[in-house]
């Protein structure tokens, strides 16, 4: 059961979270006050009486909490593990876990030197629509599909600047009618496609996938061991259907990687997909768990921003963003066009040397691929 600590005077009923935010050790529910006028004082109390990995709810109606309770959290060594809100105006919610931000099931990674990798959107639709998907896809979905002239342009420019590896993603990119094109356009470069790997099995899409070169890495979707987790996030059947199509693009003799998503940690979820994995034989280095942002249309999840993320520059065919995770946020958009590349990498590098080496010292490495 949840403990409730609250300031003098606030409702004595116990505010509801939002839905899909963590379970939770104690709540404290700090009003209007901000991280200046005593809510930390409330929130460092309480973590006292927590013991290391345990989650401490808060609840703000303080707009700058927003910002100022995640940078709280990383310089004192606790970890934001949940974010949400009642409404689009507050109150705000934060699942804080003590003492752990070194200790993770999801996935870490090095930094990428800005121009080594890019990002392309394919399009946007989707012949699913999951519940946190970053980039709002479905198959209502505007297509906003990247035109071959302009990715073949992106990626002459990318080489001319020593580029090195591209990922592709959406949307679900198979339904991008001129895939295979576009895949060929960045030949010479490491490329990693993303897809649900559901509609690759038959007619023209099949076609498409025979006919791709096999130096092309397919990265699927798959949150968990079951379909239980899985098909709830994603929808009814699509576990299944993704194990199909990870057996079949492995014996088309394409090199597979896995993706899982999810929304809190779960050392036996992912105990479990390893087992699973393991089972039909994706290589440990295959493997990543990434955590949600809190993006699109995921109402919990990560908080993310130019402060504390990583930059990997991320094309669309109406902009260039700081990173995949946030193409549907407009203050991590960099750009109004994909090209040229070399303005979105220099403001990318413009950004971080106004943040200064301090700052970059502190972001997080969100592992997408």
């Amino acid at each position: 059961m949840t403990t409730h600590l609250g300031i003098p005077g606030s409702p004595a009923a116990e505010p509801v979270p939002p839905a899909g935010f963590p379970t939770t050790a104690r709540l404290i529910d700090g009003g209007d006050m901000d991280c200046g006028s005593g809510l930390l004082l409330l929130i460092t109390r309480a973590m006292r009486r927590l013991e290391d990995g345990d989650l401490l709810a808060i609840r703000s109606a303080e707009p700058s909490v927003q910002v100022d309770l995640p940078a709280w959290a990383e310089m004192v060594g606790n970890d934001i593990a949940g974010v949400g809100s009642e409404t689009d105006q507050g109150p705000w919610w934060f699942a804080v876990r003590k003492g752990s931000a070194s200790t993770t099931v999801f996935s870490t990674g090095e930094r990428i030197p800005v121009g080594h990798r890019i990002w392309v959107y394919t399009n946007f639709d989707c012949n699913l629509a999951c519940l946190y998907c970053c980039a709002e896809s479905s198959p209502k979905a505007a297509a906003r599909r990247v035109d071959i002239p302009t990715a073949r342009k992106v990626f002459a420019e990318f080489g001319e600047l020593g580029g090195r590896e591209v990922i592709l993603t959406g949307g679900e990119p198979f339904m991008h009618p001129d895939l295979g094109e576009l895949v060929d356009a960045a030949a010479g470069f490491e490329r990693t496609l993303l897809t649900n790997a559901m509609i690759f099995g038959r007619g023209n899409r099949r076609k498409m996938l025979e006919d791709m070169d096999r130096s092309v890495k397919l990265q699927v979707s798959l949150d968990s061991a079951g379909p239980e987790l899985h098909d709830s996030q994603r929808g009814a059947g699509s576990w299944a259907r993704a194990l199909d199509g990870i057996g079949l693009a492995k014996s088309l003799g394409f090199q597979v990687r896995v993706a899982a998503t999810m929304l809190d940690e779960d050392p036996e979820g992912v105990t479990a997909l390893h087992a699973r994995l393991d089972e039909i034989g994706i290589a440990q280095d295959d493997r990543v768990i990434r955590p949600v942002a809190a993006e699109g249309y995921a109402e919990t999840g990560i908080h993310v921003s130019l402060d504390d993320l990583e930059p990997e520059p991320t094309l669309t065919a109406d902009g260039a963003w700081w990173h995949p995770v946030a193409v549907t946020n407009p203050n991590m958009r960099i750009a109004d066009s994909p090209l040229p590349l070399s303005e979105v990498f220099g403001v990318v590098n413009d950004i971080l040397d106004v943040q200064g080496v301090a700052a970059a010292s502190g972001r997080e490495v969100f592992r997408c691929a």
